[in-house]
């Protein structure tokens, strides 16, 4: 795609001056891109070739980057030392909403060369691996909502969120008229992505207000990943240079959340699709299992598709974001819809909000099918009618309940080793003990006067 670099490709726009700048980055626990922007003459020199440095806190923090206990890669007491960032000249772009800038994502390492473990990016790559182990590869694609708001990020945050102008006054679910107003921001997103080497599909209104939903081109589980994470840093810039904000959160208000749908299909090595066979409704023997596996694992894994408290805010009766623990045939009430059919034919997991890390979530789908497939778990029949009453299991509705069956789940620790699994129950707990010790606007409207 253009706006992809290659190494030489590189190495001729800062000879021509046109890079001076080289981001090296990563995803760090919660989805996020961190790193540094290094001059373009020292990537040449001492990054691609070496690495870069970065303190090994930067898995290990909250959300406000605050430094908290539990977590065993680092701590005060092992002196927060340094991990090691491996650029991946596979994803070596352009930048284009930063002048100048050229952007590259990175694998974390130890300086002894060994991964680290609880990075999103090599939790990804080990199912990504499960599965070449079995001449298999992943394709997948997140359709991923946003709400767009008419104050500056600055303003929002001085405002502490509250009173904020959304771009548009009521439902413009594929509504063109209304939603013709942001086009100046989704055009430049777009244009913008398209140039950073992505293949932007189109954009649609959505039921929210201000809500919208950019679609990009499935491609191979990783490729997927590091441009979710790029495309939130990116729009979240280019709307700020448009004078807006956005939000990707699960549950700015009470109305529709933003949802984050992973789309996934397995094909062969050579490209051949595997989950189409000559069974019932047109599905393989592998397909039956790889949607039994990842219906198995739903309560145990939410934690990897719903990983805040504000997460479980989106599960909702009748909101388009699913409450049970069902599959059907193009049925948007369940939390596993497939559709497609052929060499199309994929399931959309309708579980993941906005605030999904990308990483994790594409590799809890592949570990529950390869779970599936693995024990030959047998396919129930798909749910025809309205999975919000039809009686059927739930997902987990907190945080805490999610980090429980987290922790208790063996097939977890099998699929993705204790490391990874005590980091981010970790990173849960922190979460939950920070919001329990909150007082929240509700409370005081509720308890200050009548309590």
């Amino acid at each position: 795609m253009p706006g992809n670099l290659t190494v030489e490709q590189l190495n001729d726009r800062i000879a021509a001056g046109e890079i001076d700048t080289v981001v090296v980055a990563f995803a760090d626990a919660q989805g996020r891109l961190s790193g540094k922007r290094v001059s373009a003459r020292l990537f040449q020199e001492e990054v691609l070739p070496h690495g870069a440095e970065a303190c090994n806190y930067l898995l290990s923090v909250d959300v406000d980057m605050n430094t908290v206990d539990g977590y065993a890669m680092s701590s005060w007491d092992t002196g927060y030392g340094d991990m090691m960032l491996r650029p991946d000249p596979a994803t070596l772009r352009v930048l284009p909403w930063h002048p100048g800038s050229a952007f590259v994502m990175a694998d974390l390492t130890w300086e002894n060369g060994d991964p680290v473990a609880q990075s999103p990016r090599d939790i990804l790559n080990r199912q990504r691996s499960r599965l070449a182990d079995r001449g298999l590869v992943a394709y997948s694609g997140t359709e991923l909502e946003f709400i767009v708001f008419d104050d500056t990020y600055r303003d929002a945050w001085a405002k502490g969120y509250q009173g904020l102008t959304p771009s548009t006054d009521y439902n413009v679910d594929y509504d063109l008229l209304a939603s013709g107003r942001l086009e100046p921001l989704l055009r430049d997103i777009r244009r913008s992505m398209d140039a950073a080497g992505l293949y932007t599909e189109g954009v649609k209104g959505e039921c929210n207000l201000g809500q919208q939903e950019i679609a990009f081109r499935y491609a191979e589980t990783l490729e997927t990943a590091d441009q979710h994470a790029l495309y939130k840093n990116g729009a979240k810039a280019i709307a700020d240079a448009h004078g807006k904000s956005l939000t990707f959160m699960a549950k700015f208000n009470e109305r529709e959340g933003n949802s984050c749908h992973i789309h996934l299909s397995v094909r062969s090595d050579e490209g051949e699709p595997v989950m189409a066979g000559d069974g019932r409704r047109g599905f393989s023997p592998f397909m039956e299992h790889w949607i039994a596996g990842i219906l198995a694992t739903l309560r145990e894994f939410t934690l990897l598709y719903a990983p805040n408290i504000n997460s479980y805010k989106r599960f909702a009766k009748g909101s388009f974001a699913p409450t049970g623990i069902a599959w059907g045939i193009d049925n948007r009430t369940c939390a596993l819809r497939v559709i497609g059919r052929g060499s199309s034919l994929r399931v959309e997991n309708r579980v993941p909000g906005g605030d999904v890390n990308p990483y994790l979530g594409i590799a809890a789908i592949i570990a529950g099918g390869l779970h599936g497939v693995e024990h030959e778990l047998p396919l129930p029949d798909p749910l025809a009618g309205n999975a919000y009453t039809s009686g059927v299991d739930h997902l987990p509705t907190t945080l805490r309940e999610a980090a429980r069956l987290f922790d208790e789940s063996a097939i977890a620790r099998a699929a993705f080793g204790d490391d990874m699994v005590e980091h981010y129950l970790n990173q849960a707990r922190i979460e939950v003990e920070a919001y329990d010790a909150v007082v929240t606007d509700w409370e005081r409207v509720r308890g200050f006067e009548r309590l």
